[in-house]
């Protein structure tokens, strides 16, 4: 759902809040974990900023997982290889082209809620009220 606010005025960090909303993206939990703290009013990149978290930290896990899962398949010759390659490909290219799409809707005003970690985003920030 396009946000009109998302678009227009500024944010406590002194950003335009598709602006800071695109940018808490850029590298996973870190950036969300910053923007989360520094934005006090805009429920925009409050969203995005968690949300980037818990699909920073979401994708952390698959990842181990993945590695878990290779090192097992890595035991049957040939096929295993094979299985653990493109698993990882598809895993890989999945992960950097759900980045590239989360920070575009953000940057469009876009709140695009993940199934999962959208829900629990919304339960990690709730708008503040400065102080």
């Amino acid at each position: 759902m396009t946000n009109p606010s998302a678009l227009s005025g500024t944010t406590s960090t002194g950003l335009a809040p598709n602006i800071a909303g695109t940018l808490a993206y850029v590298l996973g939990p870190i950036t969300g974990v910053i923007f989360l703290v520094l934005e006090r009013e805009n429920r925009f990149v409050r969203f995005h900023a968690a949300q980037s978290i818990v699909t920073g930290v979401l994708m952390i896990a698959l990842s181990i997982g993945l590695s878990i899962v290779s090192t097992m398949l890595a035991f049957v010759p040939i096929l295993g290889w094979l299985a653990a390659i493109l698993l990882s490909f598809v895993i890989g290219f999945g992960s950097l082209a759900l980045w590239l799409v989360l920070m575009w809707r953000a940057f469009q005003g876009d709140e695009w809620e993940l199934p999962v970690a959208g829900a629990l985003a919304r339960r990690l920030a709730p708008a503040r009220v400065a102080s």
